[in-house]
């Protein structure tokens, strides 16, 4: 399966995307840690999803090709924001969205606002929406310096496997996506603040997940290390067509390290919702 990057203006940004497979659309949402990128968080699933769907791969703001820009104010809306702009130029008017980490926490934000912006026919969301823990592998997403022993941490913080840190080549890829023009500079100012303010507040996972109207699936990495065993099933009992699947031997990117399991829920998920066949 044929995998093309391509690129558009969206409001004079600069947005980078991948794009393969025909059919109904499935929008991929990477992660927000430094380094991540379309290619990096999605990777192992493109080729899987576009046997059956039309698959676009976006680097949100701040990230892989896409401009660097932040906002102090609001930077999760301005990225929502971004993406249904996006969505909008591609003229993508429905969709099936699926989301890891912080691609995963900004729908839910969207789906469960007073007015969603992202044309969801469906939701996927992959370990973003429970309570991120004050810990060490939260102290190496939040803090990281710019350096290879960082970029360890984190990829240490980020998977259950610990053959993927001990992975020198893996470790200087996403390192080197992390140095990138602007990349570092992006994701560091948001976390920027005056001398003496205390930390600002992790992500939380109270939000008015009854609202959401769109049939969901929350996966939880079975081994995650930043989030607490049985968050996924308690936010899916709370969305009236929700439903939650644990990952094993997963950490806070299943989609990467359990490549086939997800892509099997994935795929079976989205077929249902397609039309393609009717669910169990």
């Amino acid at each position: 399966m044929t995998v093309q990057r391509n690129t558009v203006l969206v409001d004079g940004l600069v947005t980078s995307y991948l794009e393969a497979g025909q059919g109904d659309t499935v929008v991929l949402l990477h992660g927000g840690e430094f380094g991540a990128s379309a290619e990096l968080g999605w990777e192992r699933n493109i080729g899987a999803l576009a046997e059956r769907f039309h698959v676009v791969a976006p680097d949100m703001l701040g990230f892989g090709g896409t401009a660097k820009v932040i906002d102090f104010n609001d930077g999760r809306g301005m990225r929502i924001r971004h993406i249904a702009r996006f969505c909008e130029v591609l003229g993508l008017g429905s969709a099936h969205f699926v989301g890891n980490s912080m691609g995963a926490i900004n729908l839910f934000v969207d789906a469960t606002s007073d007015a969603p912006l992202l044309p969801a026919r469906s939701l996927v969301t992959i370990c973003g929406g429970g309570e991120i823990q004050r810990n060490e592998y939260s102290t190496a997403l939040y803090d990281y310096d710019a350096t290879l022993p960082g970029m360890r941490r984190i990829v240490e913080a980020l998977f259950y496997d610990a053959s993927y840190p001990a992975d020198d080549a893996y470790v200087q890829r996403r390192y080197e996506s992390s140095i990138a023009p602007g990349a570092w500079e992006a994701l560091a100012a948001a976390r920027v603040r005056r001398p003496g303010l205390e930390p600002p507040p992790l992500p939380s996972s109270v939000r008015p997940y009854d609202r959401i109207t769109v049939p969901t699936l929350v996966v939880e990495g079975g081994g995650d290390k930043l989030l607490p065993p049985g968050w996924a099933a308690d936010i899916a009992n709370q969305i009236p067509h929700g439903h939650s699947v644990v990952i094993d031997n997963a950490g806070h990117c299943p989609q990467i390290e359990q490549p086939a399991a997800v892509n099997t829920v994935l795929l079976d998920f989205l077929d249902v919702e397609a039309g393609r066949k009717v669910s169990a």
